[in-house]
């Protein structure tokens, strides 16, 4: 016959009384009011900051871009077929970054910095922000260190520098993306980092440089972000300043980097076709009147340090 003895049973309790942990975690929640299009209106949400990210109750990641007074427009970040009206959705607390390490030099990825070229996942251990401030003007110095493209023409007449940012403008198939990956395979042996960005544009032509590069030895100092012409706007607008995280990774780490994005055009649609779909008030040809700032604060990340090398 089994003998129950009371000592051990009231210890055993107590220590479940000791672990036990009361903690209450506070959610900002809200209610999605209406979704289509790629955007969503959401009910609540009180606390939300503007650019942070919300997680839908399907697990659908959103940005909170629109912060109005009865309702928050959200930007999705995928199709959103599965998100209901009356469904709830969360604040997470977080803004948009991504993973960054070496590991993702010859990697073709996303938006997102998920990889997409088949050859299984990417380890990463550090994290850094989509979005980050630029170098302020006591932090740089004067650009002085050529850039060497390759190209004589440009090399001999409007040299580039290592900290400089530079247009490459023309009409449609005028050769603007050879310049660019003619830059980036003249990089080999040169110690530089190159980073290219393509937003917008056909899957094919994105295949086509990446098979070039890899033909050429490239691939081995080369990250490609790609977001392709059926890729959501949300992630279309995202591509360039991924992109500029992975870049701002290596200078930290005090090495030169090149970063291409072609073309920005595509991205300023892309924010277009988002800022028209969450009903902000339209300028010039539709734009919207913050779509130059959208182009500056990316472009002025690039920079020639005082104590890092320059992108």
């Amino acid at each position: 016959m089994v003998t129950i003895k009371a000592d051990e049973i009231s210890n055993i309790i107590r220590e479940r009384i000791e672990q036990y942990n009361r903690e209450v975690t506070i959610v900002n929640t809200g209610t999605v009011l209406q979704v289509g299009d790629g955007i969503a209106r959401i009910y609540g949400l009180d606390e939300v900051m503007a650019g942070e990210l919300v997680e839908f109750e399907e697990g659908t990641i959103g940005i909170a871009l629109n912060l109005e007074s009865n309702n928050v427009g959200v930007v999705l970040m995928g199709d959103g077929l599965m998100i209901q009206e009356g469904s709830s959705v969360k604040a997470t607390g977080k803004i948009a970054q991504i993973p960054v390490s070496e590991a993702y030099l010859g990697r073709v990825i996303n938006a997102l910095a998920n990889p997409i070229d088949g050859r299984g996942k990417i380890s990463a251990s550090e994290s850094r922000l989509i979005e980050s401030p630029a170098p302020g003007i006591i932090s740089r110095r004067s650009v002085y260190e050529p850039l060497q493209t390759g190209l004589i023409a440009i090399d001999s007449m409007i040299p580039i520098g290592r900290g400089q940012r530079e247009l490459i403008i023309g009409d449609r198939q005028t050769g603007k993306t050879a310049v660019a990956t003619d830059t980036i395979l003249n990089q080999q042996g040169q110690n530089v980092i190159c980073v290219y960005v393509a937003i917008g544009q056909k899957a094919s032509s994105v295949a086509q440089v990446v098979t070039s590069l890899q033909e050429r030895g490239a691939m081995d100092y080369t990250i490609v972000v790609a977001e392709t012409a059926d890729s959501p706007a949300t992630l279309q607008y995202l591509a360039p300043y991924t992109g500029a995280a992975l870049a701002e990774y290596f200078m930290y780490r005090e090495q030169h980097t090149l970063i291409i994005y072609d073309d920005l055009s595509k991205q300023a649609q892309a924010y277009r076709q988002m800022s028209l779909l969450l009903r902000r008030p339209p300028g010039r040809e539709a734009y919207p009147g913050d779509v130059f700032y959208l182009h500056s604060r990316l472009l002025e990340r690039a920079a020639k340090n005082l104590l890092s090398p320059a992108i």
